[in-house]
């Protein structure tokens, strides 16, 4: 049996309308002879009363501390609800289809709250479903220790599920509906004429994620990639097929051509970054500043990014919202920042970057067009990117996009 792996967002699924036009996908693709599994998320999104932040903010009015088992048992409330009432309605429309909690679907992680691996799937129950014709629905994000203890799965959490079922089950296809027609060359809501992308490889879309994209996340495209199950990211409110995510250009079920690298794929950005700037100039303790630092800032659990080390200064970014937090800690060890807080990071993203000449000076030509400071740069096998003024962040968005061409023609 061919199997596909739907995952429906928290937007489709906020009204009985939109659950009306899943059912009707589920139907569709039930038609084609595919056994269906189905990966839902919470209803809605911030502030709508089943959101995940909602459960979260409820637990924090009494204790904004709770202990980390107690809040993810509250943040997995929401693919409950989510999950119960598709399966309700779904049975409404004649499809039988049966709801599974990420412990009934054999989703066994390390145990980590709030932030679990998944370890292993036993899909038994699944299967079973399966072979009598029962559309299964499992909750997303979550999953069970092997102590027994409820996990969830962290950001994106969701999308993970759905691509770790995919490898489990030898799924045809995963596909991860959401409100978007797909992945574009830079945000639409920036660039006007973003250009949606039929198909992109597993490296371009999880290095524009990475760098902010905000479509699948990193880690269930990892998932797919280790065992070369097809993504696709579509919109439950399109007949957009939406952008497959391969090694390989190609239909499901066709033949197949080799997906060539494009020079440049998209422009990525993440907002709200802040530029901590540490001088050795007057340290007594040159060779052990370094480690002082990252080192403290390892132990605070604060993540740091754009790592520039030389001998006379040290040079990294944080989020904005762990600045306070990262000066308190480096001044606690004696060592005072210059700290810019209003700073933001662009990327170009593209496979076949590597050895091609050129591609830092249309970067620089860009940005240097349109009198926009480079505050950092720094690259990888696949992507350039630039820290910039936030204020500068959409100009340089549609710079970049313009500079290499992307747009719709």
């Amino acid at each position: 049996m061919k199997i596909a792996v739907q995952k429906f967002g928290g937007t489709s699924l906020a009204t009985a309308d939109f659950r009306s036009r899943v059912c009707g996908i589920i139907q569709a693709t039930k038609a084609e002879n595919k056994g269906v599994v189905v990966v839902v998320s919470a209803i809605g999104r911030d502030n709508d009363p089943y959101a995940t932040d909602t459960f979260i903010r409820l637990i924090k009015e009494s204790n904004p501390d709770p202990s980390p088992r107690e809040l993810d048992f509250i943040m997995s409330c929401g693919e409950l609800i989510s999950g119960v009432l598709l399966v309700s309605q779904l049975s409404a429309m004649g499809i039988e289809s049966r709801f599974l909690s990420g412990e009934q679907a054999g989703i066994i992680t390390d145990g980590n709250y709030g932030n679990a691996h998944i370890l292993y799937i036993n899909p038994k129950n699944i299967i079973k479903c399966l072979e009598n014709n029962i559309v299964p629905v499992v909750a997303g994000f979550q999953g069970i220790s092997e102590e027994g203890e409820l996990t969830t799965l962290g950001r994106g959490g969701s999308d993970t599920t759905a691509s770790a079922l995919g490898v489990a089950l030898n799924a045809e296809i995963v596909d991860i509906f959401t409100d978007v027609e797909g992945v574009m060359t830079a945000d639409p809501r920036i660039v006007k004429n973003a250009r949606l992308l039929s198909a992109i490889t597993y490296n371009e879309i999880c290095q524009l994620s990475r760098e902010g994209a905000k479509v699948v996340h990193p880690r269930a495209i990892e998932i797919a990639m280790q065992n070369g199950i097809p993504l696709r990211v579509r919109s439950t409110f399109s007949s957009s097929t939406g952008t497959l995510v391969t090694n390989q250009k190609q239909e499901i079920g066709s033949s197949v051509k080799i997906l060539g690298d494009n020079l440049i794929t998209g422009i990525a950005h993440r907002s709200n970054v802040a530029q901590i700037k540490i001088s050795n100039s007057g340290s007594r303790d040159k060779k052990g500043s370094e480690l002082k630092v990252f080192k403290s800032l390892a132990l605070a659990n604060i993540s740091v990014d754009f790592i520039n080390v030389q001998p006379e200064i040290i040079v990294f970014t944080v989020a904005a919202d762990s600045a306070d937090r990262t000066i308190a800690i480096l001044e606690n060890i004696d060592i005072h920042p210059e700290v810019d807080r209003k700073c933001a990071k662009v990327a170009v993203v593209g496979a076949a970057i590597t050895g091609v000449p050129g591609v830092m000076a249309r970067v620089v030509e860009a940005l240097s067009e349109n009198e926009i400071p480079i505050l950092q740069s720094g690259d990888s096998y696949t992507n350039i990117w630039c820290l910039v003024n936030k204020e500068h962040l959409e100009l340089a968005v549609k710079a970049l996009h313009d500079k290499f061409e992307l747009g719709n023609t």
